[in-house]
């Protein structure tokens, strides 16, 4: 058992000691890099569209109850906007104002107005031409939520930019 244990080592190392071994060329030497991948496509909507100018940049800000002005998160998007409108100077817009259904229709109207001209003038501060904005109010005649609570009217009282 020993001597047959020893015979198979024996014919192990042999089989070993024949093997051939790669001949290493300059050119196997310096092992090539893997082929480079493609880079992959961009993801989301091309930068000149309506759907990123929408949902990257942001079409849409937030009023107070019974307030125009702007706060800093509304100044933070516009700016963006601006930014955006400038880049495209063939796009136009039209800034909607829209009120909550609380206030009469006449009341809200005007205060629709006043919202929708709030973010012209900023939009017109930073740079982009008078003519390339128009504004309409639609008072709370286009609710984008219609529950009788706070959280609601506060989606409601906005200011929406809508690119041409």
């Amino acid at each position: 058992m020993k001597l047959r244990f020893l015979s198979v080592i024996a014919v192990a190392v042999l089989l070993a000691a024949c093997a051939k071994k790669p001949v290493e060329t300059a050119a196997t030497a310096v092992s090539a890099p893997p082929p480079a991948a493609a880079p992959a496509p961009p993801r989301g909507p091309a930068p000149d569209s309506l759907e990123y100018f929408n949902t990257v940049v942001g079409n849409m800000v937030n009023f107070a109850y019974d307030k125009y002005d702007l706060d800093a998160a509304a100044q933070t998007k516009l700016r963006g906007q601006a930014a955006w409108l400038k880049q495209y100077p063939a796009r136009t817009l039209t800034v909607e104002g829209h009120c909550d259904e609380r206030g009469t229709r006449e009341y809200n109207l005007g205060l629709g107005d006043r919202r929708a001209n709030a973010v012209r003038t900023f939009l017109i501060a930073e740079g982009v031409p008078t003519a390339r904005i128009k504004t309409i109010s639609y008072g709370k005649e286009r609710p984008i939520c219609v529950s009788s609570d706070e959280t609601c009217y506060g989606r409601n009282r906005r200011g929406t930019s809508v690119v041409q």
